[in-house]
């Protein structure tokens, strides 16, 4: 697919703004009740990168990496520094952090996955990108040894392991994580004057499905 496994600077997107985005179809029935229906299984998430500009250098470094990935044609990874570790921000990634799937005896292949719960409900949500040497891996509570006991696909967020996990064992991972975006513009207007003034250029980021 049209993907570049490279990272959008990280000291550009530390100030950018942005987030998960739901759609829901809301139909209001002629008693006043809502039927409320969603086409999306996951999130998609939109960035500002402009927003993480400080300086002219700052502007060279968007434009040269715009121009790399032809606009909109190629994606590429974000660095969403509001979400981007399997457990706590502040805290070190743990091989448990995620329960990822319960083994079965005979699938040795799963995919990376992180769950966000409030109150008795929960959503899981596939990842893709997984930051290569951050990736932990365990089944119950024994951590295992990557290229020994498994291998990890950081382009697709697949865990491969030499011998499939026993049935009902919890398997574990811990990891930080990019989202896969594209700019949401093939147009990046920029202006030294306005720059210099405290104007920053809107430059639109949104998720892609991998």
């Amino acid at each position: 697919m049209n993907f570049h496994e490279v990272r959008f600077p990280a000291s550009l997107s530390f100030g950018s703004v942005g987030g998960p985005e739901r759609r829901t179809d809301i139909v209001t029935l002629a008693n006043g009740y809502e039927e409320r229906n969603t086409p999306w299984a996951h999130a998609r998430r939109r960035y500002d990168a402009g927003l993480g500009m400080r300086a002219l250098d700052d502007v060279e470094t968007l434009i040269a990496f715009f121009e790399a990935r032809q606009g909109q044609m190629y994606g590429f990874r974000w660095k969403d520094w509001s979400d981007y570790k399997s457990g706590r921000a502040r805290a070190e990634v743990r091989f448990d952090d995620q329960v990822i799937a319960r083994g079965d005896g005979a699938k040795r292949v799963f995919q990376v996955m992180k769950t966000y719960r409030s109150g008795a409900h929960s959503y899981a949500r596939p990842i893709a990108k997984p930051v290569a040497g951050t990736v932990r891996v365990g089944i119950e509570q024994d951590e295992l040894q990557e290229a020994v006991d498994y291998t990890v696909d950081t382009a697709t967020g697949l865990i491969t392991f030499a011998h499939p996990p026993g049935a009902d064992l919890a398997v574990t991972a811990g990891f930080e994580f990019d989202v896969p975006v594209r700019f949401d513009t093939d147009r990046i207007q920029t202006s030294v004057a306005s720059f210099q003034a405290g104007d920053v250029p809107s430059v639109p980021v949104v998720e892609v499905r991998v």
